[in-house]
């Protein structure tokens, strides 16, 4: 296996853990579901991105239906989720942080993907962007709740950087591994800054933000 399929690999597995993880906990947060419900929409959130970017790339089957490890990391994110759900709630800080963590893994591997398949340096982010909003967004249209990616400050913003310092980065012959780090990392800060800050991404001249 190549350097590139490596560092990818252990990235989105990385991911789609925190992904379903968190994913999960907002399904208790906001909904009333069983088991069935907090397992499904921890796998939506951390395989529904990935999913999207493998169609547009053509790499059919998507991984996650090739590769066992992707279901069954996700469903272990949920069932984590929704047997120490309640006592994981409590603690909001490590849960942006687990957010934040997943959006920016997804983000880089995502990007680095992509770059498997030979596609545009513009395509290239994109799909990394695309596989670190993408489930997030699934799971807030099944719970009936407007997408964060479309509400939420700075959040499909860091994942963008993220996936353009990479694949800059890969354009310019640096090591994969070193890379991925840096991008995971910038994405990572500025998330969390625009979160500690409540930055927001800008909105139309004259709008009002929804409080």
């Amino acid at each position: 296996m190549s350097t590139v399929s490596s560092t990818f690999l252990v990235l989105d597995l990385t991911g789609t853990f925190a992904f379903a993880l968190n994913g999960a906990l907002t399904a208790l947060r906001v909904a009333r579901v069983d088991i069935v419900g907090v397992v499904t929409l921890g796998m939506f959130t951390a395989l529904g991105g990935g999913i999207v970017r493998d169609i547009l790339l053509n790499a059919l089957p998507p991984a996650t239906f090739s590769d066992w490890r992707y279901l069954t990391v996700a469903a272990v994110g949920g069932l984590v989720a929704f047997f120490f759900g309640r006592r994981l709630d409590r603690l909001a800080k490590p849960i942006l942080l687990l957010d934040a963590a997943g959006l920016s893994l997804f983000a880089v591997s995502g990007a680095l993907k992509a770059l498997e398949y030979d596609v545009g340096f513009g395509q290239a982010v994109i799909l990394g962007t695309i596989t670190a909003v993408g489930g997030g967004t699934l799971r807030d249209v099944l719970i009936r709740e407007i997408p964060s990616v479309l509400t939420s400050g700075l959040y499909a913003i860091p994942a963008l950087v993220g996936a353009l310092v990479v694949v800059t980065a890969e354009r310019l012959g640096a090591p994969t591994l070193p890379a991925a780090i840096a991008a995971a990392a910038v994405c990572f800060i500025i998330r969390m800054l625009g979160v500690r800050y409540a930055l927001n991404a800008p909105s139309p001249p004259g709008s009002k933000r929804a409080p």
